[in-house]
């Protein structure tokens, strides 16, 4: 079977997390070890139009991962059909919190457009998602935000004590200039987290442009956002108005960040330094930027979009990908180092369990698949495109042995894993197999049955040709074009 050249993404890089969608404007959550990555659905409008100018995307895109360089695609959130009312989807932003009833409940915040920000909810990262106002939760020209004229690009962060907070913000207002727009704001949020408790208070933000976020780190709220790209003509004379300290000027259209102890008070913020250059400063293409930080298992890292992938994909139409690296974050002095983005991203923090059930789109690169049922979570799996489509998964660890091979699978054609870059072929198996018809040239069939009561997947279980011990990075590869993998998982 000849391995498809059709591939986005190397096999030598983390970045971007994803090797065929196209996504952006990134926020996290953690659960139960896993770290789930949301953004816009910039694949959206690749598929619809030749330039992105966004006015098509009305979905959200999630991935997880629990070893930083595995990602699964957990496809779209429909925010159109979940929320009819709104004009767009841009730029989540998410927290959770265990509530009265014992359940962890996520509130995921996103920019309706440009015109203000809507809320959806639910009771696990994957949904279903329902949306609880039927109506914008910031909207332009509500009392408070008569200098905010985009009231978008949210950013939330839950606090210590339990208590949510949401920023959001763009454009220049009333009594705003270029170097202090005066448009971001910062609000504390009800209980319900889907109301506010507090009045909109301003950020003073030097040269805002859009992108906020926040963070709480050591007691301490912190506000990121991204700079515009106008010349710093007057930064010496508005960075006083902020900060007694000697802030360094900010490059164009990069990522900077203020700290408060108190929030409602505007003139608690103090503005500290630029942390993230415009990726077009990194050896990428110059971008828009937005960025989210997170701690996960012990370490801090920068999720941000740059447009590396449609390199690849053979379109300059503006198509973003979300990419993650390393950052230093002193807690104690609540410091952000400069980060910096790069092609190799980040090294796994720890090896797959192929033990365990795994998602068919769990992957570190691939060629020429792409996906079915992508508005469920539950029933996505992996497809060919075309013969020869392929999956790569990095750093499996197969301990002392395995033994069998079972995979969820659907199709007329043959599914090979190979290990050794490709070259070696370890297990084979017929999407139409069954115990009593196996093809001699195939891995004997231990079992096989339907895996679903609507019998849109068989259950395939083989005897693995050649014995797999250690760590080893693994090929999945598809013979016929509309082959489905949904899941699978080996044996000791």
């Amino acid at each position: 079977m000849v391995l498809s050249k059709n591939l986005w993404k190397k096999i030598t890089t983390s970045n971007p997390i994803s090797s065929n969608v196209f996504c952006a404007d990134p926020t996290s959550v953690e659960y139960e070890g896993r770290l789930y990555v949301y953004g816009t659905n910039d694949h959206e409008q690749y598929l619809k139009a030749p330039k992105n100018s966004y006015e098509k995307i009305k979905s959200l895109v999630c991935f997880s991962t629990d070893d930083m360089v595995n990602w699964t695609y957990h496809g779209k959130i429909n925010v159109g059909k979940v929320a009819p009312w709104i004009i767009n989807s841009w730029a989540p932003t998410i927290c959770s919190r265990v509530e009265a009833d014992g359940l962890t409940h996520f509130y995921l915040y996103f920019s309706n457009n440009g015109t203000g920000v809507g809320v959806i909810t639910a009771t696990s990262p994957l949904g279903p998602w329902s949306d609880p106002l039927k109506r914008p939760l910031v909207k332009q020209g509500m009392k408070g935000l008569e200098d905010s004229p985009d009231p978008f690009d949210p950013g939330v962060v839950i606090d210590d004590n339990g208590d949510g907070w949401l920023s959001f913000g763009a454009g220049i207002g009333k009594n705003g200039t270029k170097s202090m727009p005066g448009s971001s704001k910062i609000a504390k949020l009800g209980k319900d987290m889907i109301s506010f408790a507090s009045d909109f208070i301003p950020v003073k933000t030097p040269y805002h442009f859009e992108a906020s976020e926040l963070n709480f780190i050591n007691g301490t709220y912190v506000y990121t956002y991204n700079n515009n790209w106008e010349e710093r003509s007057e930064w010496s004379d508005v960075i006083k108005t902020v900060t007694s300290k000697n802030a360094p000027v900010p490059p164009r259209c990069s990522m900077a960040y203020l700290t408060s102890k108190n929030p409602l008070d505007s003139n608690s913020w103090e503005y500290q330094n630029y942390y993230f250059k415009n990726p077009g400063e990194m050896g990428f293409e110059y971008s828009n930027n937005h960025t989210h930080l997170h701690k996960f298992m012990g370490k801090w890292y920068l999720l941000y979009h740059t447009m590396v992938l449609q390199e690849k994909a053979g379109t300059h139409g503006g198509f973003r990908s979300l990419c993650v690296d390393e950052i230093e974050v002193d807690e104690e002095k609540v410091i952000i180092h400069e980060g910096t983005g790069t092609r190799k991203g980040v090294n796994a923090i720890k090896n797959l369990n192929p033990f365990e059930k795994v998602a068919g789109t769990t992957m570190f690169t691939s060629a020429d698949v792409w996906y079915s049922d992508i508005q469920n979570p539950e029933k996505i799996a992996v497809t060919a495109k075309e013969a020869g489509a392929w999956i790569f998964v990095k750093n499996v660890d197969f301990g002392e042995g395995a033994k069998t091979f079972t995979a969820e699978v659907k199709g007329s054609g043959i599914l090979e894993v190979r290990t050794d870059g490709g070259k070696k072929v370890v297990a084979s198996l017929s999407q139409a197999a069954t115990t009593q018809q196996a093809l001699s040239s195939l891995s004997p069939v231990v079992s096989a049955a339907p895996a679903t009561s609507d019998n849109s997947y068989t259950k395939i279980t083989v005897s693995l040709d050649t014995p797999l011990t250690g760590v080893q990075d693994i090929l999945f590869v598809f013979s016929s074009k509309g082959d489905e993998l949904k899941s699978w998982q080996f044996s000791k």
